[in-house]
């Protein structure tokens, strides 16, 4: 089990500046909501964590440990698996063929999809030939989630997994968060916009707004009116 922790982080594109003295912790076996509107930071903040984007200051940690510079592929060693907004699956390549490309970091000797990929998500057992760009929105997405479940994380990252589908496979998407939660103990960290998904899922939410974490609590505090108004366009 990781914990995360995001300890006074900044970031910059240029001169513009993303994040500001952000904080927040992800504690083992639970699920952590950061919502916002559009182009407060959310991904900026996944992307610093994942190693995808460099930070300026602060400090980022698993375990009490600190990430400093480490390149993504080493922060996936480390047990971080990323699914992006977007998903960004390889539109060419077969179901079974984007599974694959998790195999990466693992040794030859686990270089196989597990078994519970399949069992949360059953329609990618019945479509492991169909490229991957050929799949509906709903079915991509679980494709990425499946993908960086192959890698065996410890702490999923995930940035608006419900973004653009369908209502039925938000819940299955939903249902699978839960469960890898509950039965694998793992770390969730996810970037939402869907209020509804983050209350009935999230043990601790965190709000962004330009930047700067500013309100965070349980759940249950998405309901109070100071939160809220950070959340309405």
């Amino acid at each position: 089990m990781l914990q995360l922790s995001v300890e006074k982080v900044d970031l910059f594109y240029g001169a513009a500046q993303a994040l500001r003295q952000v904080s927040l912790t992800a504690e083992p076996r639970s699920i952590t909501c950061v919502l916002g509107r559009n182009g407060t930071g959310k991904s900026s903040l996944l992307r610093a964590i994942t190693g995808h984007q460099p930070i300026s200051n602060g400090e980022i940690c698993l375990n009490q440990r600190t990430l400093g510079s480490a390149a993504p592929f080493t922060r996936a060693a480390k047990g971080i698996a990323y699914v992006p907004q977007g998903r960004e699956i390889f539109p060419l390549l077969s179901v079974e063929e984007n599974l694959q490309t998790g195999f990466a970091r693992l040794p030859r000797g686990e270089r196989h999809i597990p078994e519970y990929v399949f069992d949360l998500f059953p329609v990618l057992k019945d479509m492991m030939g169909r490229r991957g760009g050929d799949l509906s929105g709903g079915q991509q997405q679980q494709l990425a989630i499946g993908r960086a479940l192959v890698t065996r994380p410890k702490l999923l990252v995930l940035d608006e997994p419900t973004e653009g589908i369908q209502p039925s496979i938000i819940k299955d998407i939903g249902r699978a968060i839960q469960h890898l939660r509950n039965e694998f103990g793992l770390t969730i960290l996810l970037v939402e916009q869907y209020l509804d998904f983050c209350r009935e899922l999230a043990d601790r939410v965190y709000i962004l707004d330009r930047g700067e974490v500013v309100a965070h609590g349980v759940a249950e505090d998405l309901d109070r009116d100071d939160v809220r108004a950070h959340l309405t366009v």
